[in-house]
């Protein structure tokens, strides 16, 4: 008996056990439950929430409403008087420039201190002087043959003289004496005799005279070749000069640019007339410099690579009267120039940045709306476009980039003096 109660307090404690277990392996499995479903039920929470919040929202109410202006700079079209000025560029170049070359063989025997490179000289004024004692003597001589024709050329007259008297003491009838008999082709023979001898005469002095090299202008040296006791021969040569009595200037023009001139493409001044007025620019020492040209002829020709016709200004006296406060026009400097051209009584004027292509500009009328017009362009340069018609003064156009422009587009124009006072408000 007491070993039969153990054995059923054994079992009973076991059964109690077993559920014991049984219970706590649920509990986990629930609480793992718990652990992974609980993020899953409040995401799901939330999402309700949303999802109701967006179901109770109202719609907005939609607008209808055309395509935005955009904004864009302008400016006032003027009109006003204009002188048309053309601006192109050129280099110096003398008017006359020559080598310096003997016509007499002979030592070198003086060179002028004036004869360097870079040296003034004056017209007339002797650089280089040859060796004369030979062509002294040749004068001499030459004087010698003259003498010597003109004996012959009396003696021979003084024969045809007595000749002639003898003849009419002596004339017979119908009987006339030849010209040989008279003596004359003799005569003649000793006057031409005389003359060439008076020809080498001539001659020899003037090879006198050209031992003495000078220049026919006042200029100055380009370059110098030759010194003292340099034997030279003709056609040898000593140097290069100059003159600075006037320079000119070959500027290039295209068509549209004669235009703007009203110069005819065989425009060549007249004496006492003046062509269109140059100034020329250029920066000397630091500073800027003027001088002031006209413009004296054009080439007979338009250039075969540059299909361009280029006009010849002219600057006298560039290192003495035409020089700029004592600066003068060297001869090699590189210029620009301003050409004043055409006056128009009434023209419309624009900014450069207005054109668009060659002959459209964009227009704001009063209903801020884009306008393309064509116009007539007469001139333009880097600041602005000059035209006869197309527009009106007082009009705004458009002088800053447009992008895909159509005609009658929104904008918001903005004239350049407001956006520069806006500019400095928020500086």
């Amino acid at each position: 008996m007491p070993a039969t109660t153990g054995i059923t307090r054994f079992q009973g404690y076991h059964a109690v056990s077993s559920v014991s277990r049984e219970t706590e392996h649920r509990r986990e499995t629930v609480r793992k439950i718990l652990v992974f479903a609980a993020p899953l039920l409040v995401l799901a929470a939330s999402g309700g929430i949303v999802f109701a919040l967006f179901a109770a929202k109202p719609e907005p109410e939609k607008e209808e409403s055309g395509p935005r202006p955009i904004s864009l700079f302008v400016d006032e079209v003027r009109q006003e008087p204009v002188t048309l000025t053309v601006t192109t560029q050129g280099e110096i170049r003398p008017l006359a420039e020559i080598d310096l070359v003997p016509q007499v063989a002979g030592r070198i025997v003086y060179v002028a201190p004036e004869f360097v490179e870079g040296g003034i000289v004056e017209a007339g004024e002797v650089l280089v002087r040859i060796e004369d004692s030979d062509y002294g003597l040749a004068i001499i001589r030459a004087e010698a043959r003259v003498a010597e024709a003109e004996l012959k050329l009396a003696r021979q007259e003084a024969d045809a003289e007595i000749v002639a008297k003898q003849w009419k003491w002596e004339k017979l009838e119908n009987d006339e004496p030849t010209a040989l008999g008279l003596r004359k082709p003799q005569v003649a023979e000793a006057r031409a005799q005389v003359k060439a001898a008076e020809a080498d005469l001539e001659a020899a002095r003037l090879d006198l005279q050209r031992t003495k090299i000078t220049v026919p202008f006042k200029g100055r040296v380009r370059e110098k070749l030759v010194d003292i006791g340099q034997y030279v021969t003709p056609g040898t040569k000593l140097g290069r000069a100059f003159s600075t009595e006037v320079v000119e200037v070959r500027l290039p023009l295209t068509d549209t640019q004669m235009a703007s001139i009203g110069l005819p493409i065989a425009f060549h001044a007249e004496p006492g007339e003046e062509g269109p007025i140059v100034s020329f620019h250029a920066a000397i020492g630091g500073a800027e410099r003027t001088w002031i040209g006209h413009i004296t002829r054009t080439d007979a020709a338009i250039d075969r690579q540059t299909r361009l016709m280029y006009a010849i200004a002219e600057v006298e006296d560039p290192y003495g009267a035409g020089a700029d406060s004592g600066v003068p026009l060297p001869v090699g400097l590189f210029v620009s120039a301003e050409i004043a051209g055409r006056s128009l009584a009434e023209a419309y004027v624009l900014p450069r940045a207005a054109l668009r292509t060659r002959s459209q500009v964009f227009v704001v009328d009063a209903d801020n709306l884009l306008r393309i017009r064509s116009v007539d362009v007469v001139h333009m340069d880097d600041q602005r476009v000059i035209l006869l018609d197309g527009v009106e003064e007082g009009e705004q156009v458009v002088v800053s980039p447009v992008q895909a422009p159509r005609e009658g587009m929104p904008v918001t124009p903005l004239r350049r003096q407001s956006a520069q006072h806006l500019a400095k408000l928020s500086q």
